[in-house]
């Protein structure tokens, strides 16, 4: 079994965002720093907001591991996107808002699977090529 750190890293810049392990989870956060949203007509540039994140934990023998994702979405990206992840396999368990006062509207999908964290990685990254 590989070095969770180690694997947490590469895990990271698959998805091209920031990796740490913390008791035994492996999460990579990443801004999407390109939309500008306002919430309650300001403007807001927290990773409340605008963000996409990722994690792994709970691996197995044979370097299966549940594997968890969250991504904020503009509209007209989330069917592409749950397309993408859907056709590789991965499971989209929630589709939904986090704000009622947001503009542009947002959409955060989550979405899971059990397998090796570097094929979840990949497959995720190639599903937010769609996004803006």
């Amino acid at each position: 079994m590989k070095d969770i750190g180690e694997l947490c890293k590469q895990f990271g810049q698959i998805l091209g965002g920031k990796a740490k392990v913390k008791h035994g989870v492996c999460k990579v956060e990443k801004d999407r720093t390109n939309i500008q949203v306002n919430i309650l007509g300001k403007p807001s540039r927290s990773g409340l907001s605008v963000h996409s994140m990722w994690s792994f934990e709970s691996m197995d023998h044979q370097g299966n591991a549940l594997n968890l994702g969250e991504t904020a979405l503009l509209q007209e990206e989330v069917y592409p996107f749950i397309w993408e992840l859907q056709k590789s396999g991965i499971m989209v368990t929630s589709l939904h808002n986090h704000w009622l006062m947001d503009s542009p509207h947002l959409v955060y999908a989550h979405y899971a699977s059990v397998e090796e964290p570097l094929s979840f990685a990949n497959k995720v990254a190639e599903a937010c090529k769609i996004l803006k």
